[in-house]
């Protein structure tokens, strides 16, 4: 055998690291200096936990969102029955047999004064008056 030259010994020891890297890897053996499957690891992981979360509130927020449009509905039931009881009692109270008497001047203050207080409660009220110094 012919002594070798610095470049053929430089093969023959790369080709020898190689064979045992690649035996090294058929027995499970791993080399990671950096750790970065570890890091790999970790990040994949957090990406999972923030999907998870993420999915979470979306089921939160699709229940809420169901929640909130039954409360709608409920809300417009309530609306549509008070709007028959007073279309109701105002068809009753126009067609009553003394409606076109005039109130006693007692009971028609009072029921003037109920109807300031209301105003003053709630000016935006349909039948109010502005408040004095608004305009």
């Amino acid at each position: 055998m012919r002594t070798l030259t610095p470049l053929g010994w430089l093969a023959l020891m790369g080709a020898a690291v190689l064979l045992l890297a690649i035996a090294g890897r058929g027995l499970g053996l791993r080399w990671d200096p950096f750790d970065l499957q570890q890091k790999r690891l970790d990040a994949a992981q957090a990406q999972a936990s923030q999907a998870e979360r993420d999915a979470d509130a979306r089921r939160i927020e699709t229940a809420g969102q169901a929640q909130q449009a039954v409360r709608l509905e409920i809300h417009h039931r309530q609306n549509l029955a008070v709007e028959r009881a007073t279309v109701a009692a105002v068809t009753q109270a126009r067609s009553a047999e003394d409606a076109n008497q005039l109130l006693d001047p007692v009971r028609a203050d009072r029921l003037h004064a109920h109807d300031r207080e209301l105003c003053r409660l709630a000016p935006d009220l349909d039948g109010c008056a502005a408040p004095p110094g608004s305009g």
